[in-house]
């Protein structure tokens, strides 16, 4: 019995001491280890602020030299003054320019905000306008109708060299100065209609059509000879305006001529031909209108014996 109990006391003693910590055992395998942290020759960059990946990416990541090089040249925020100052368009000039937008209104705004431009036509339909807004210089086509502008200046289309068209139309146009169109070298059409024009200005040799309907032009509206040397018109309307004639000479180039609703009460036998020439035949003119004045068509016969249609209007 007492043998037993030496055995297990025995037991339990080196079962004891075999589970306790051998603290002078342990051996650190480092020959840094007895160097400060911040003696190492490449410590690990840690910042507290820096996500671990962001950590990660500097340590094991590191950029190859000549890409680095290309990024250090450049700064990614860098820009240059002209860059800084001055938006770019789509096409790369200047909005503060004559690009796309063209330039400022006096409104501050660009003419292409104000109104909308399509390639080099310009609307400005119905945006209650009291001028001429300035155009981009390659415009082309021009619209300003239904607004209140009131007088067209010498200078509203000056240096537009590529304008073919003019749409002025129900405005409340009274004055225009004498040379606002005659130094357009493009411009074939010219829309005024249903405005207050009481004088027409000088006009460019180059129009080929001509709308001046619904003013207050009368007896003195027209000068003397306005149209003779329009060597390309083909279309001329001047209804509604009080003329108690017919302007003369007009363009052989002639097609339509409508003069409606006026108060034109004579006309004579060479308004339209030749009555020294027999011969004289005027094919290009096709469409007259004097219907709706107090003119009797049947009383100057031969004043038609030329064209290749009759007039339009009270043969009575």
């Amino acid at each position: 019995m007492q043998t037993f109990v030496n055995v297990f006391l025995g037991f339990f003693i080196f079962e004891s001491v075999g589970a306790a910590p051998i603290s002078d055992t342990i051996i650190y395998d480092s020959e840094f280890y007895d160097i400060p942290l911040g003696e190492l020759p490449h410590p690990f960059p840690y910042d507290g602020n820096k996500q671990s990946d962001q950590v990660e990416t500097e340590v094991g990541a590191e950029l190859p030299s000549v890409i680095q090089e290309s990024f250090s040249s450049v700064s990614l925020t860098e820009e240059t003054e002209d860059e800084a100052s001055t938006p770019k368009l789509i096409d790369g000039s200047s909005a503060q320019g004559s690009g796309v937008l063209g330039p400022q209104t006096k409104d501050g705004l660009p003419t292409c905000l104000l109104c909308t431009c399509l390639g080099t036509t310009v609307y400005c339909d119905d945006r209650e306008l009291d001028a001429v807004p300035p155009l981009p210089k390659k415009t082309t086509y021009f619209y300003s109708r239904y607004n209140r502008i009131k007088k067209i200046s010498r200078n509203d289309f000056s240096n537009l060299n590529h304008l073919k068209r003019i749409d002025l139309t129900a405005n409340f146009i009274s004055d225009i100065h004498k040379d606002a169109f005659r130094r357009l070298p493009q411009l074939q059409e010219l829309v005024l209609r249903d405005n207050r024009i009481r004088q027409l200005p000088e006009l460019p040799s180059t129009l080929t059509f001509i709308d001046v309907s619904k003013n207050r032009l009368g007896r003195r509206g027209i000068p003397n000879e306005a149209f003779k040397n329009l060597d390309e018109l083909q279309h001329l309307y001047i209804t509604d305006n009080n003329l108690d004639h017919i302007p003369l000479p007009l363009p052989e180039s002639l097609q339509a001529l409508h003069l409606q609703n006026n108060n034109i009460q004579e006309m004579h036998e060479d308004t339209f031909c030749k009555m020294r020439d027999f011969t004289y035949v005027r094919r290009a003119l096709e469409d007259i209108r004097l219907d709706g004045n107090p003119i009797n068509l049947s009383k100057t016969p031969y004043a038609y014996m030329c064209l290749p249609r009759l007039p339009v209007g009270n043969l009575i």
